[in-house]
This record gives C-alpha cells, sequence and structure tokens, in this order.
C-alpha cells in the first residue's frame, strides 16, 4: 500500500517542530475528549461528546450509568499512562498491555482488569472466533515476539494496524480489549512521529467488518484502508490548529 501522502504530510508537520505549547496544550485537549467520547461509543457507551466532556471534569450525570462515567474517567487515565510510555519509547509488553487494561477496567470489573481471560468468548456478530481461554497465554507470548520483528520492517502505520488486529484476534481480557486496541495502535503511531487517531463511531460498522474480514481471510486491505483515512484526518487537526489547511 502507497503511503507516500502520509509521509508527505508527517514531514509537513514534522517541519513546524517544536510545535507551540498552547497549541499542543489545545490540541490535548481536544484529542483526549474526541478519542474518548467516540472509543467509548464504539463499544455502547451512551455519553454524548458534551456529556463525556462534562464526566472528564468529574461531573456525574443524571439518568447515567455510574460505569458509563468511571469508562470515560479511565479511559483518559489510560491515555495518559500510554503517553508516557511513548514519550520513554517503551516498547509493546504484556505487562504494558496489562497496566493499560488494567486502567480501562478500573472500578468496573477490578477482578478481570489486567488479567486474561481462561473462559472462551464470542465476538457478536463477528464470524471470527477467538481462540480458547489456555491459548491465550501462548498467542499473547507469539504476539509480542511477531511485533519485535514487524517493527523494525513495518511501516509504522502497517505495524499500528498489524498490533491492533493481532491484539482484538486473540481478545485476550473478557471486556476491554475494543478500547485497549486502539490506545495501543496509537502508541505504535505517537512513537513514530505520527498524530494519534480516532475511529469515528460513525464508522464502527466499516471498522467491525474490516477486522472480521481480515480475522477471517487474512486479507488486511479494507482496515489498511480504513487506517490511512482516519490518519490522514488526524493531520487535518493540526494543521488547522497552525493556521493552514491541508
Amino acid at each position: 500500500m502507497d503511503y507516500n501522502k502520509i509521509d508527505s504530510l508527517k514531514a509537513r508537520l514534522d517541519s513546524y517542530r517544536p510545535l507551540n505549547p498552547a497549541i499542543l496544550s489545545n490540541l490535548h485537549e481536544d484529542l483526549v475528549l474526541q478519542w474518548t467520547y467516540h472509543s467509548n461509543a464504539i463499544e455502547g457507551n451512551t455519553l454524548t461528546l458534551q456529556e463525556t466532556k462534562v464526566a472528564l471534569e468529574g461531573i456525574t450525570i443524571g439518568g447515567k450509568l455510574l460505569r458509563e462515567h468511571f469508562e470515560a474517567i479511565n479511559h483518559k487515565d489510560a491515555i495518559l499512562f500510554m503517553e508516557a510510555l511513548a514519550q520513554n519509547n517503551e516498547g509493546l509488553t504484556e505487562h504494558n498491555i496489562k497496566q493499560i487494561h488494567s486502567l480501562i477496567l478500573k472500578n468496573i470489573d477490578d477482578a478481570n482488569s489486567g488479567v486474561y481471560r481462561t473462559i472462551n468468548v464470542i465476538i457478536s456478530g463477528a464470524e471470527h472466533k477467538p481462540p480458547q481461554g489456555f491459548e491465550v497465554p501462548a498467542k499473547m507470548e507469539h504476539f509480542i515476539k511477531e511485533y519485535q520483528v514487524k517493527k523494525e520492517i513495518f511501516h509504522p502505520i502497517e505495524l499500528a494496524s498489524f498490533v491492533h488486529v493481532e491484539f482484538v484476534g486473540i481478545h485476550p481480557f473478557i471486556d476491554g480489549n475494543g478500547r485497549t486496541a486502539r490506545i495501543i495502535m496509537n502508541l505504535e503511531l505517537i512513537k513514530a512521529g505520527f498524530p494519534p487517531v480516532v475511529i469515528p463511531v460513525e464508522n464502527r460498522l466499516e471498522y467491525y467488518q474490516a477486522l472480521d474480514r481480515t480475522h477471517t481471510t487474512g486479507d488486511a486491505g479494507l482496515f489498511l484502508a480504513l487506517m490511512k483515512r482516519v490518519v490522514e484526518k488526524s493531520f487535518e487537526t493540526y494543521f488547522y490548529a497552525l493556521g493552514e489547511g491541508t
């Protein structure tokens, strides 16, 4: 797949670095909100964008589940933890993945947070069936070994896509796999100097179909095409903040 346009956008953004701290702060605040809202909404959270903003400010919204408030707060904490990993240029490890997942499920399901599942699960609506519970530790160990090889040869978009697709295919946790996948995907993008991406809830069906097709046929074309679109879109926000168009 041709990544010339994306590489050109990155080079253009790099020409502005280091970015103005005020611009970075504003971009980060918006990113955390948009990413938290869309990632949670994909998984069924009913908080609106504005309600998510209020929840992240520590205000309880009447008529909404306490779990939904925790999902917003936890997701922000997981993003901040991931950004610290990226700042230290830490590679993906099982330990880091479990820490991110622990934050995702904090105060929601503490018994299963950061703990690989031991039971079999079905991904609702998907043809792909994840490995059986007893296979998960070995599958995750192999996943990290594959990642170590591919990070040396893959384009960052391909690597981020691989991380997401393979992780979700294993589905190592009882809950919170999608949110965790989108965070570790962005860990790889950020470390490579790309803006983090947000997969819009409006693209949920396309997103699920692309994942299932990759898992069942090995053809990642649909998922990579979706990734290219959202990566290109992620640059638009930066260039707008810098006062120019794409």
